[in-house]
């Protein structure tokens, strides 16, 4: 047999900002490939609809209401989980702004989610993934196409990213001899909540997708599967990468 199936059953897998847009997408989407999600959000309600989406895969979600953000209730919180072998580390946010109008608060903010916070998850995920040496760990870091390449009005939001895609390959390198793999994906614009907003400006959502060769944003789905196959042993030898999901933007 050649073909390696996305199975994750009896995998626990935690999904930060699980609540809403692609992480409650992946959450979803990890249930039905029959792992265990450790959903966390700092909003009760998202996690409890979370609980009944998943319900109807029959699959279980443990709830973690926290805020990434609190590094002292994130070490509390996760300290009470046994295991992880799965990592999303998807939460994050965006806020557009033109270079020279960039305020301090919203650097600070959109700098201290997307990857402070990014990397404080992923070091307390890989000290407890370490622990459990006969079980095989899969993080993956929920970066962006802008992650590689630039755009107008994205100045914060592409220093993060890039970040991220830094921390990717340098925790891909480091752990890869100690049964963690570490990988990214960067999906364009996807037709999530944020970017629906981001949207109603028509003059830019016609820039966005002029951009995209497929002419489309990606779903929710897309981003889901491509982060399952990057969970599972079907990627077995994949480390240190990141998997555009772009519809061929950064293909030009």
């Amino acid at each position: 047999m050649y073909l390696k199936k996305i199975n994750l059953k009896k995998k626990y897998a935690l999904v930060t900002g699980a609540g809403k847009g692609l992480g409650r997408a992946c959450s979803i989407a990890l249930a039905e490939a029959g792992a265990n999600v450790i959903g966390l959000s700092r909003t009760q309600s998202d996690l409890n609809k979370l609980e009944k989406d998943i319900k109807k895969t029959k699959g279980r979600l443990i709830k973690v209401n926290c805020d990434v953000m609190n590094y002292v209730d994130l070490t509390n919180k996760l300290k009470k989980i046994k295991i992880i072998d799965i990592l999303v580390n998807n939460a994050g946010t965006n806020i557009p702004e033109p270079f020279e109008k960039i305020q301090q608060k919203s650097m600070n903010y959109i700098v201290d989610l997307n990857l402070k916070a990014a990397f404080n998850v992923a070091q307390i995920v890989v000290k407890k993934m370490l622990k459990n040496k006969k079980r095989v760990g899969s993080i993956i870091n929920m970066s962006s196409q802008l992650g590689h390449v630039g755009m107008t009005g994205r100045n914060v939001y592409n220093m993060t990213k890039f970040g991220i895609e830094g921390l990717t390959k340098g925790m891909g390198v480091e752990l890869a001899s100690r049964n963690i793999r570490v990988n990214a994906v960067a999906p364009t614009f996807v037709e999530t909540p944020m970017v629906k907003r981001f949207f109603k400006n028509k003059k830019f959502k016609k820039l966005a997708l002029g951009n995209i060769p497929m002419g489309k944003a990606a779903t929710e789905s897309d981003v889901a599967t491509a982060v399952c196959f990057l969970a599972s042993d079907a990627a077995g030898m994949i480390t240190g990468t990141s998997l555009l999901i772009d519809g061929g933007w950064t293909a030009k």
